[in-house]
């Protein structure tokens, strides 16, 4: 099973997502949720998560903020958001998996099968090139 963490600051995306989740992907096992950047920390740190839905924008920063934060990353991660096409066109350049809100079961469980694809010590690498891509956007 793959402990899964969602965080976004939607609770109607969080419920969503998660009855998505044990319905389509019986691979997931759900090990919680959390709305924020300090709430996701706290959650990562708890949960010890092998794959977190994570969301761009969240009420207290961004998905990058609380990845920054972290010491190690051990886990998957797929963002979760409203893009635009550019934003798009970064994440594919990036590397990085991602779901465009309103998602469909089959993206996601093509998400959550791809989601070991890169591995941990290269996610770093691929969120500098995300974030020097979505800089341009500006």
């Amino acid at each position: 099973m793959l402990r899964t963490l969602i965080i976004d600051d939607e609770a109607h995306i969080r419920n969503t997502l998660s009855l998505m989740l044990k319905r389509f992907c019986p691979q997931v096992a759900m090990a919680g949720e959390a709305d924020g950047v300090k709430s996701g920390i706290e959650a990562i740190e708890t949960s010890h998560p092998e794959l977190v839905f994570l969301d761009i924008n969240l009420s207290d920063g961004s998905g990058f903020d609380l990845l920054h934060k972290l010491k190690t990353i051990d886990f998957s991660v797929v963002f979760i958001s409203s893009f635009n096409n550019r934003s798009i066109k970064a994440f594919r350049l990036s590397g990085l998996k991602y779901l465009q809100k309103p998602f469909s079961p089959v993206e996601l469980l093509k998400s959550v099968n791809e989601s070991k694809q890169i591995d941990a010590k290269d996610f770093r690498l691929h969120l500098e090139v995300l974030e020097y891509d979505l800089a341009f956007e500006n």
